[in-house]
C-alpha cells in the first residue's frame, strides 16, 4: 500500500465553500480539522469537524446561512460539531472523486493557516494516477501533491514528517532524556551518539520541533 499527501487549495479565496468561507474568516472561530466528510446519496454533504472560538457565533452562522440543512455543536474550549449542507460543484466533484477512487482518507484532515487542508490519502499507484487525471475537472480548487511513498502501518503520520535522519537524531535525543525535566543529556552528547556536529543536530532538532509544533496547533 502507498500513501499520497497532497495540499487542497481553494482556487482565488480562502475558502472551498460560502459557509466555510463566513466560519474561516470570522475572528472569533478557529477552523482546526475534519474528522470525516461524506456525499450523501440526498447530494448533501455530511461533515464532522473541529474548532475552538465561540460557539455561540459558529452558531449564528450556520442558522444564516442557506446552504446548512441542519448541525449540532458540543463541546468545551474545543468543541466538535456535525453538520449537513448543499455543496458547490466543485466540492461535490472532488467527494466523487474520492468515493469513485476508492481512495481511504486519512484523518483528522488539518486546515492550514491560509485555508487550505493536508490531506493524506491511502491507495495503489495506479489509483493514485487515474486520481490525478482526473482532478483536473474539479473547477474551483487546486491539487498540489507533497510527498508520496510506501505507507507503514507501524509509522504515525508524525513520524512521516520527518527524513531518516532527523528521526535517528530525535530517537536519540529522547532515549538520552534531553528532553527531560531536569534535562539528563546535552545537545553535544545527542550529536556524539549519531554522529554529527552539535549545530547539526540542534538543526534537525529545531526542524522536528517546529513541525510537530505546526501539526498540534493546526
Amino acid at each position: 500500500m502507498r500513501y499520497l499527501t497532497i495540499l487542497i487549495e481553494p482556487d482565488g479565496g480562502r475558502a472551498f465553500h460560502p459557509l466555510g468561507g463566513r466560519l474561516t474568516d470570522d475572528p472569533a472561530i478557529e477552523r482546526r480539522a475534519i474528522h470525516r466528510v461524506e456525499l450523501l446519496a440526498d447530494d448533501t454533504v455530511l461533515l464532522f469537524a473541529e474548532a475552538s472560538g465561540s460557539q455561540e457565533r459558529y452558531e449564528q452562522i450556520m442558522e444564516d446561512s442557506p446552504h446548512v440543512e441542519e448541525y449540532l455543536v458540543t463541546g468545551g474550549d474545543r468543541w466538535m460539531a456535525v453538520s449537513r449542507f448543499e455543496p458547490t460543484d466543485g466540492v461535490r466533484r472532488a467527494l466523487e472523486l474520492q468515493r469513485e477512487s476508492h481512495l481511504v482518507i486519512e484523518t483528522p484532515i488539518r486546515f492550514t493557516s491560509d485555508g487550505a487542508l493536508k490531506v493524506t490519502c491511502l491507495g495503489a499507484d495506479e489509483t493514485f494516477e487515474k486520481l490525478s487525471e482526473d482532478v483536473d475537472d474539479v473547477e474551483s480548487i487546486t491539487f498540489e501533491l507533497l510527498e508520496i511513498g510506501d505507507y507503514d502501518p507501524d509509522d504515525s503520520s508524525f513520524s512521516r514528517m520527518f527524513t531518516s535522519r532527523q528521526e535517528e537524531v530525535l530517537e536519540a535525543a529522547v532515549d538520552m532524556g534531553y528532553y527531560d525535566v531536569p534535562r539528563r543529556a546535552k545537545l553535544e552528547d545527542v550529536a556524539e551518539v549519531v554522529g554529527i556536529a552539535p549545530p547539526t543536530a540542534s538543526e534537525h532538532l529545531r526542524k522536528v520541533e517546529a513541525r510537530v509544533f505546526s501539526e498540534i496547533v493546526r
